[in-house]
């Protein structure tokens, strides 16, 4: 097994959008992983049968910008899942890989942003990829846009304002997921968007065009943001390390090994 396939490629769209809980998780396991800047102008790879995995991360931008990174990202993405290479998808990254697969990406009605509940609509799915859960979970939110579920994806998360929020597509033991969540975010994240002016204005924006049902202000979002974060990072442990099973057949068993502890 060749060094590259036991690197994870993790895209990078923005700069306050770094891949938080999700490289936490990735050390704790001695993943490698290589952090790709196309925020900074660094190319996206061009095959990715070079890696183990791929994460595509969030950012501001919406799949539909016409940005010169978006057509090579969906090509990685779409070629990935043509070859077996497992992709996790966060917010912006979600609605990639569905893009990427023929789903449209549009406009939500309404934008989510701060902490707010998903609720289980597939119990199945959602114990094998996340655990025993209560029917209902938080998470944190910040996304304009949402998805349309490509070919052969099954949804196993919606909440009052956006259907999809996690979809899965699976083949040969090959899982591809993509979240419509931020639960890589850390609480250093949540305090810098929501300390951020451009951040403020977003929220105000929303509250003065629909009313602002599923946004919160800067205290809202920051109310025991350790614990908060803390809960939520404990069920991405789990959704990364069945994600991981798939990417650890690339990069051989001693990997495979840390990604069931």
């Amino acid at each position: 097994m060749s060094a590259e396939k036991r690197v994870v490629a993790v895209l990078q769209h923005h700069g306050d959008v770094g891949p938080g809980y999700f490289e936490d998780w990735l050390r704790e396991h001695r993943i490698d992983y290589r952090l790709v800047r196309v925020d900074e102008g660094e190319p996206v790879p061009e095959s990715p049968e070079e890696y183990a995995g791929i994460c595509s991360l969030g950012g501001p931008m919406s799949v539909n910008d016409p940005l010169p990174w978006i057509g090579p990202e969906l090509a990685l993405l779409r070629g990935a899942v043509a070859a077996g290479v497992p992709v996790i998808g966060h917010c912006l990254g979600g609605q990639l890989l569905a893009r990427a697969l023929g789903a449209a990406v549009s406009r939500n009605p309404v934008k989510e942003i701060g902490w707010g509940k998903v609720a289980v609509t597939q119990p199945p799915l959602a114990r094998e990829w996340l655990g025993a859960t209560p029917a209902e979970i938080e998470v944190f939110q910040w996304h304009k846009d949402t998805l349309a579920l490509p070919p052969r994806a099954t949804n196993f998360l919606a909440s009052r304002w956006c259907e999809n929020q996690a979809f899965v597509i699976e083949h040969a033991g090959i899982a591809h997921i993509g979240v419509q969540f931020h639960c890589e975010a850390t609480p250093a994240i949540v305090l810098i968007w929501s300390g951020d002016d451009t951040w403020y204005d977003e929220v105000q924006a929303e509250r003065s065009a629909t009313g602002g049902p599923a946004v919160q202000d800067a205290d809202a979002m920051r109310e025991d943001l350790e614990v908060r974060c803390a809960a939520m990072h404990v069920l991405a442990a789990r959704l990364y390390a069945r994600w991981w099973r798939g990417a650890a057949l690339r990069a051989g068993t001693e990997h495979a090994a840390h990604a069931i502890r």
